[in-house]
């Protein structure tokens, strides 16, 4: 009998999930991809796809307005190109994102000290997933299906989030004037 017309076999096996290979390692899951405020380290937005899928398909999910978040975006070479570029300027934005190099076509030493500030920034945002890994037991979804990866994941970015103001309150560093709350409808 194959996977698809064994019910009892589909029930243990995550057919929604993919597997995606980074720097020689393989992992099998999902991503959590989100928006993180540069002042405050807060996950603004985020969205949960297969691990397969690029950073980049789901830049516009996450990406908040303008208005709402400021005109700054950061983000890694993974999110740059013509069409990305043209898209955040027509939504408001200024883009603060890595250059990268291609065969024959290397980075000047200009675009590696730009990277290099713009890293400054961008590393605010690994410092979330950091602390998801080594203070909240980690990002391992342990379930079946996308819909449970999503609720799962959503609450840890939730959980990080009210651990992140806590310490920002601790610190006298918070505003809740900062803090937008979507309107029910």
């Amino acid at each position: 009998m194959e996977w698809g017309q064994s019910p009892h076999k589909l029930a243990q096996k995550d057919i929604d999930a993919s597997w995606v290979k980074k720097n020689n390692e393989s992992f099998y899951g999902y991503k959590d991809h989100a928006n993180v405020d540069r002042g405050t380290k807060l996950i603004t937005a985020w969205e949960v796809t297969s691990a397969q899928v690029r950073d980049s398909q789901v830049f516009e999910e996450v990406l908040q307005p303008a208005e709402v978040v400021g005109v700054n975006v950061y983000a890694d070479s993974a999110y740059r190109s013509n069409a990305q570029e043209e898209n955040l300027i027509a939504s408001g934005h200024a883009s603060h994102i890595h250059e990268k190099g291609s065969r024959n076509h290397p980075l000047t030493e200009a675009q590696k000290s730009s990277n290099k500030e713009k890293s400054r920034i961008r590393v605010r945002v690994e410092h979330v997933f950091g602390s998801m890994t080594n203070e909240l037991g980690g990002i391992a979804v342990r379930n079946i299906g996308h819909i449970r990866a999503k609720v799962q994941i959503g609450l840890l970015n939730l959980v990080y989030n009210i651990k992140r103001v806590a310490t920002l309150i601790g610190n006298k560093r918070f505003s809740f004037d900062r803090v937008v709350a979507p309107e029910i409808a």
